[in-house]
């Protein structure tokens, strides 16, 4: 399943614009199958400063613990809190309820660089 309204990172991250210049990170439901069952994240808090490329948290699973990626630069306005206690949600809802992030971009226009869903799609199929 690959929404065709996101953006993609190579490292499996997807980015939606929710407001003027802020985005919504997680990962991608292909990310999450490939973890398997996910046990613990860990995550950055409000006010946290990132660059694109830099580790943004983690994600532990019964299978391995896997770094996230800022896919672009900015401030994290918002984190989401309902997976300390409930991370299985990246699996079951990767693209709703299992948001992880949200960052105030640096520079808006680098969300044009990231893949769009064809690009994603066949960076997976290439797998």
């Amino acid at each position: 399943m690959v929404p065709e309204q996101l953006k993609y990172t190579p490292e499996h991250e997807w980015v939606v614009l929710v407001g003027e210049s802020v985005v919504r990170i997680g990962i991608t439901d292909y990310a999450q199958n490939q973890l398997g069952d996910v046990v613990f994240v860990q995550l950055p808090e409000v006010g946290e400063r990132v660059t694109a490329g830099q580790t943004l948290g983690e994600v532990e699973s019964t299978k391995s613990v896997s770094d996230i990626f800022a896919p672009l630069a900015g401030e994290v306005t918002a984190r989401n809190d309902e997976l300390d206690g409930s991370p299985e949600l990246i699996n079951t809802d990767a693209y709703g309820a299992g948001w992880m992030v949200e960052l105030r971009l640096d520079d808006a226009s680098a969300l044009d660089e990231l893949l769009d869903g064809a690009g994603y799609r066949e960076l997976v199929d290439q797998g």
